[in-house]
């Protein structure tokens, strides 16, 4: 009898705290599913004349992201502008994220084994940039890549370079740019993963003749892989639906999906070619949250 009463107030308990909290399950139900579900749904409409939607069901909009059909002989073929778009910011976020990676893991190693007392300049150095808008911070790097920026003086200066090096409006740039911004993302995580790793280990290591190489493969990157993980999601979530940095360092020839979702709402003024690409760009950026997940409780399973 007693053990069942005990169940019966854990459930009640248990109900009890469900029914307080569904206020705010509704409010962030509608505040966050509400605006996909409209997006959805414009995605399956057909575009008003001008601007908006007609409440007209068509699957036209999905089929236009990924084929297009040939406006003399109907001929249906790749739409390998939408996918040529669509590459280059998953390749521009892929290598965003292992550049900061490869950048931010010594940055934060070199953070995590500075003595206490001086940690907390360090992190609040690499925390500066946070205080700036996103658009300063990518103007600042224009001022510094452009042909008569800060980079192309020095290089001209020095005799390396006989004109400048043209990196303004190219991939390269976006990817200086995206990296520059989002490198404190990754750098923070890394930090909390190696602010909790045991020194000794790597003394026990090299007592065990294990190469550098090895140290770093077999004991340092497995035991601070959550921070990895959620370094990579910090950086590569945000990258994938960049718009402003490729707006300003990539021009209107090397946009990513971002810039090409904002375009079809507004001069393209088709509405639900943007809500299927926004649709599309959820998926994907879901599918990576998902493998990263998997990811890390594979390892916490390991472990």
């Amino acid at each position: 009898m007693a053990r069942s009463a005990e169940a019966e107030q854990i459930r009640l308990r248990a109900r009890n705290g469900w029914l307080l909290s569904t206020p705010a399950l509704l409010i962030l139900g509608l505040g966050a599913a509400g605006p996909l579900l409209i997006v959805l749904v414009y995605s399956v409409l057909t575009p008003a004349e001008y601007s908006g939607v007609d409440w007209t069901l068509s699957g036209d909009a999905w089929f236009r992201v990924f084929w297009k059909t040939d406006i003399f002989d109907g001929t249906v073929t790749l739409n390998d502008t939408h996918l040529t778009i669509f590459w280059r910011s998953v390749k521009l976020s892929i290598l965003t994220t292992l550049i900061t990676f490869a950048i931010g893991l010594p940055t934060a190693w070199f953070i995590a084994t500075r003595p206490s007392g001086q940690r907390a300049l360090w992190l609040f150095l690499i925390t500066i940039p946070f205080w700036t808008n996103l658009l300063i911070r990518t103007f600042a790097i224009l001022e510094v890549i452009r042909n008569d920026g800060i980079l192309n003086s020095i290089l001209l200066g020095l005799g390396v370079i006989a004109a400048p090096i043209q990196l303004i409006f190219t991939d390269t740039a976006v990817l200086i740019g995206m990296t520059y911004v989002y490198l404190p993302l990754m750098v923070l995580p890394l930090f909390a993963a190696i602010d909790r790793f045991d020194m000794r280990l790597l003394e026990a290591a090299y007592d065990l003749y294990a190469s550098r190489w090895a140290v770093l493969r077999r004991v340092i990157l497995p035991i601070i892989r959550p921070g990895i993980v959620a370094g990579s999601i910090l950086v590569f979530v945000p990258s994938l639906g960049a718009y402003v940095t490729p707006r300003v360092l990539g021009g209107g020839n090397n946009m990513m999906i971002g810039n090409f979702i904002e375009l079809q709402f507004g001069q393209g003024r088709n509405w639900p070619l943007g809500s299927a690409l926004s649709m599309l760009l959820l998926l994907v950026v879901t599918l990576a949250l998902l493998y990263y997940v998997r990811a890390a409780n594979t390892d916490r399973r390991d472990v």
